[in-house]
């Protein structure tokens, strides 16, 4: 399986970075060792000092799909999940300094928590999903997928126009404003609607 993933999806976390909006979706990937599955902890790393934390929808492929045309790429996803799509921004920011690829600060070993997986049928509007993450006890993200840039299905159509879908893959589809930095002994919390789906520490 691989972990694709959309950067700059939602207006106001770009404004809070100071990026442009982008013409067409920002994709990257993460390998599938940067997954944290069951709440693990997730180990603070040596070489950044500063890792932040953006939380995001999650989506699981459920057949392999290529050149998959809108109208029919609700047909590719069978459930929702909530992850972290951990970020060790002074190796992005040196590495967009640069010009050059963000692989390194992005896919690292367990910078990539993800939740159990809800079917599609829990929801009655994919277009109005509410989540947030709290980190200790303090609420810092929250989003609707109403506030997309790219919807789930333009996502599904733009990325399987380059790379074929899998079965088991799963899309990081963008984070909401309020990203910022974790420590060591940091406890975050996430929600996808009134559930809990994350609930690790930071060691």
């Amino acid at each position: 399986m691989k972990i694709l993933a959309i950067g700059r999806n939602y207006a106001e976390h770009i404004a809070e970075l100071n990026n442009e909006v982008p013409d067409e979706p920002v994709i990257f990937f993460k390998p599938d060792t940067a997954i944290l599955r069951h709440n693990e902890p997730f180990y603070y790393p040596e070489y950044t000092s500063d890792v932040h934390y953006e939380v995001e929808l999650l989506l699981r492929i459920c057949r392999e799909g290529k050149n998959v045309e809108k109208q029919f790429a609700h047909k590719y996803y069978d459930a929702i999940g909530l992850g972290i799509d951990f970020t060790a921004r002074d190796l992005q920011t040196k590495a967009k300094s640069k010009g050059l690829p963000w692989t390194l600060a992005k896919g690292f070993n367990g910078s990539a928590p993800v939740s159990e997986f809800l079917p599609l049928t829990e929801f009655p509007d994919l277009q109005n999903i509410n989540f947030s993450l709290n980190v200790n006890g303090e609420t810092k993200q929250k989003g609707n997928s109403k506030m997309m840039l790219n919807t789930f299905d333009d996502i599904i159509a733009y990325i399987s126009q380059f790379i074929t879908l899998k079965t088991g893959d799963i899309i990081f589809t963008g984070t909401p404003e309020g990203v910022g930095p974790v420590k060591i002994g940091d406890r975050l919390e996430g929600y996808v609607e009134d559930k809990k789906l994350l609930d690790f520490e930071v060691k």
